[in-house]
């Protein structure tokens, strides 16, 4: 039994079973034992990111969010906010090609690095100790109050946002909670903790079939209505696995989307060493777009990373993904690496990109207008 194993069912046996939204976001991101509070060392041996692949990757992101400040019509100051930035890796990588082939931008940027744990923070203030030191960076635990211009985006962060799991039982919901024996845990079912999980679903118009299982991401709900009260004027960029309502809750997600991660498997037992695997839900794009229209997100478009990272690096043909004095088995490796981020194996199109304006209507992204 983990350490958190033993504090949750202690909880349980006081207070009854908890949700499954309360199990995920205490394995996840419980502040000492949450899966996401470890140091990051551990992180690789259970799965890898598009950011570990290759620099490229945040290189094709800096060019985006330059190209996102000069839609604002070059304000002096641009505030591009990564949330859950871990160490900080990514960070370095845009502000680094920022700095050497962006200047213009780079001197208009203020980037913050929001991570609320304190070991990734240290990590991330080492990793951007240079940037920091010279006022182009800063690090927090939470998105600024207040956004005049500039983007908040993330990367792989909302499909580890806390779910409600609910099961169509006789014609109506049915949430699902966790209870233990002192031995293991073990699903229970009881009515709807909230009346916000019904209205998820109406709000969509999607009816599960019966005996179907789904989840209803308010978290992530949530988490768009604040950033989009939050955002003044620019962009929301979201990467991310996930589909649209009607393909997430259609007849090939009968058992929903909900897995764990460990030494790079896939798991359906969610129960097994709490915050010692990752747990992912996919992300539901259509809750993203209405939630965020409600405080006046207006989505741009939702496009595979596929095309995404291919309609911006064609521009200059990848030439991005070398660096100077570059041999050719060198420049060989990194189109290896660059065919394994836009086509990576067994993945296919699942990841998506999802991008959002506020008071940009007429903005214009190379991405969502290829030539």
């Amino acid at each position: 039994m983990t350490p958190l194993a033993a504090l949750l069912a202690a909880r349980i046996r006081r207070f009854g079973p908890i949700s499954f939204a309360e199990y995920m976001r205490e394995c996840l991101h419980h502040p000492v034992h949450g899966y996401y509070s470890q140091h990051e060392a551990r992180r690789p041996s259970d799965y890898i990111t598009s950011v570990d692949v290759h620099s490229i990757f945040g290189h094709l992101l800096a060019r985006q969010f330059a190209e996102m400040w000069e839609q604002l019509n070059r304000p002096a100051e641009f505030l591009l906010v990564e949330a859950a930035a871990g160490t900080g890796r990514l960070a370095g990588h845009i502000l680094e090609f920022a700095r050497a082939q962006l200047p213009d931008f780079f001197s208009a940027l203020s980037y913050v690095a929001v991570e609320r744990s304190p070991a990734r923070c240290e990590q991330l203030a080492t990793r951007l100790s240079h940037f920091i030191q010279k006022g182009k960076c800063r690090s927090s635990i939470e998105i600024p109050a207040g956004i005049p211009a500039g983007c908040v985006f993330s990367n792989e962060l909302l499909d580890a946002l806390p779910v409600h799991r609910v099961l169509q039982q006789r014609g109506a919901l049915r949430e699902i909670f966790v209870t233990t024996d002192g031995r293991v845990f073990s699903e229970i079912l009881h009515p709807l903790s909230t009346t916000a999980i019904s209205d998820y679903f109406a709000a969509q118009q999607i009816t599960l079939e019966e005996g179907q299982l789904a989840e209803a991401g308010l978290e992530a709900c949530d988490w768009i209505s604040e950033i989009a009260r939050r955002l003044k004027r620019g962009f929301v960029l979201t990467i991310d696995y996930g589909h649209e309502a009607a393909d997430l809750f259609d007849a090939h997600h009968q058992s929903g989307t909900v897995v764990s991660y460990s030494k790079h498997q896939v798991f359906n037992n969610l129960y097994v060493a709490p915050g010692e695997q990752d747990l992912t839900a996919h992300v539901n794009f259509t809750a993203l777009r209405q939630w965020g229209a409600r405080d006046g997100l207006e989505t741009l478009g939702l496009l595979t990373q596929t095309a995404f990272l291919l309609a911006l690096g064609k521009g200059n043909d990848f030439a991005d993904l070398y660096d100077t004095g570059m041999d050719e088995p060198a420049r060989l490796r990194a189109r290896l690496q660059l065919k394994s981020l836009i086509y990576p194996e067994g993945l296919g199109e699942r990841f998506q990109v999802h991008l959002q304006q506020k008071g940009v209507p007429q903005a214009q992204l190379t991405a969502l207008n290829p030539l």
